[in-house]
């Protein structure tokens, strides 16, 4: 999630990902981000890069999960992953206080347990000397930003996932933390997309045998970034940012909030250009890298190529699971959590990996068209074309699975799109591009996009009815 830019002016390209963290880290029945692992890599990768002239650096990063830090500058723990069992039950212990409705009122984002709320709540209850020994709360590519330039700053694109922050009043919701007992002078100042917020630290800079080079706000949040990368010409478009999650939505101009966006659980987070991701949180690839990490444990070796292969040859639509169940949530033996769903809805139980990816990959794509049909209705307004970003673009059968079941015009690039997202938010903060849109335009000029269109529409359209049913067989 580190972006160093190399000029010459001449092309935009070429520019570097330095690092980008895997996974968590499990002790004593907590499982935690291993920060400080990650802050010696990315030194190292900085290190790599010394004889190169590095003209700035940014972060991006997950949203939700954060770190402490305390008056004297130190770092309180490690952060908590946000897939950590702690946020269990904290929603309904958040709404013994706040109406679900009004915390949707106030913040107009997704429900989601892992949400910042939840995991300062669940602090508040349990580790309340923590929260009174700190002096600051900042996301995790304002930690890093921290880290490396001593600025304590959240940039808005992340500070909007958090369920913290009014997007009307274009502040923190003190109103939602007071009435938690969560203090509010721990939050962080907040700057735009696109703000140098400093320098690298001489100690670093020393260190490393580097200059002191700017450091800035980039579009933090890395699906931000992936949308400032969607390489749109027209209008009536929406994006699909395929990775770990899916993410699914729109660009608008102003928050969408009201009982309809709250009853169909979608989000208003932070864009670039002064614009708003209207989406929903969708269970994506993690389904499948878990599947994978399962199988792999008793030895076998399975790159997704190959596993692809046997989802394609498997029969379709033998059975479905709904994607944002919370079982799917977090680490486990995911083949048999997908078995254990089908036997639980009465359908067939898929037995091989083959026949368990076909199930992951269909209810994804079908999950995919639930949403659009959503937006659409809530936006009053087609969807003609959609874009597909990052690295699920790589699986070319899940591509064109979705074209089917949304019966959309697909167009799949760039792979890494945040990557290069953030790259361009920091072409246009140093004034090498002008626009957002030019950003677009030269995404569209650089990276080799792939279109997909529906196929076997009617077959597609019964199984449709059948996965919007499967629950209804208990």
């Amino acid at each position: 999630f580190l972006m160093i830019r190399r000029p010459p002016r001449s092309t935009l390209f070429p520019y570097t990902t330095l690092f980008r963290s895997t996974g968590g880290t499990r002790l004593n029945n907590t499982l935690y981000w291993d920060v400080i692992r990650f802050f010696n890599e990315i030194k190292k990768g900085l290190q790599k890069c010394s004889e190169s002239e590095i003209s700035a650096i940014a972060f991006d990063s997950w949203g939700v999960d954060f770190g402490l830090i305390d008056k004297n500058n130190h770092l309180l723990e490690n952060p908590v992953h946000y897939r950590d069992k702690r946020t269990d039950g904290m929603m309904e212990e958040c709404f013994k206080k706040l109406s679900r409705e009004e915390v949707f009122e106030r913040t107009g984002i997704q429900f989601m347990q892992i949400n910042t709320l939840y995991q300062l709540l669940w602090m508040r209850i349990n580790q309340p000397y923590l929260l009174k020994s700190a002096d600051c709360l900042l996301p995790i590519a304002a930690l890093f930003s921290y880290f490396f330039s001593g600025e304590k700053a959240a940039e808005f694109t992340l500070a909007t996932t958090t369920q913290c922050y009014d997007p009307r009043k274009n502040r923190w919701s003190g109103e939602i933390l007071e009435r938690l007992d969560i203090p509010c002078n721990i939050m962080p100042r907040i700057v735009n997309p696109g703000t140098v917020i400093g320098k690298l630290l001489p100690s670093i800079s020393c260190e490393l045998g580097i200059s002191q080079i700017p450091l800035i706000a980039t579009a933090s949040h890395d699906t931000a970034a992936a949308v400032a990368a969607v390489p749109a010409e027209v209008d009536n478009w929406a994006f699909l940012s395929s990775g770990t999650w899916s993410l699914m939505g729109c660009e608008i101009g102003s928050p969408l909030i009201n009982q309809e966006v709250l009853k169909n659980n979608f989000t208003n987070e932070g864009g670039v250009n002064n614009t708003f991701r209207f989406l929903k949180n969708i269970m994506g690839l993690w389904l499948v890298q878990e599947c994978r990490r399962s199988w792999e444990s008793h030895g076998a070796k399975l790159p997704y190529s190959a596993l692809t292969k046997e989802a394609e040859k498997a029969k379709a639509f033998l059975c479905f699971i709904d994607p944002e169940d919370i079982t799917f949530l977090k680490p486990g033996i995911m083949p048999e959590k997908i078995q254990n769903y089908c036997r639980k809805t009465n359908q067939k139980v898929p037995s091989d990996r083959g026949s368990i990816l076909r199930c992951v990959m269909e209810s994804l794509v079908f999950k995919y068209r639930q949403v659009l049909e959503k937006l659409e209705e809530m936006r009053q307004r087609k969807i003609d074309v959609l874009h597909i970003v990052g690295g699920g673009i790589q699986n070319k059968l899940l591509c064109q699975l979705t074209a089917n079941a949304t019966k959309k015009h697909i167009i799949a690039g760039p792979v890494e799109a945040t990557a290069t997202g953030n790259i361009l938010v920091q072409a246009i903060a140093t004034g090498e591009l002008s626009s957002v849109k030019q950003a677009r335009e030269i995404v569209r000029n650089s990276f080799e996009l792939t279109k997909y269109e529906p196929e076997q529409t009617d077959i597609w359209e019964e199984a449709y009815g059948r996965y919007k049913n499967h629950k209804s067989k208990t």
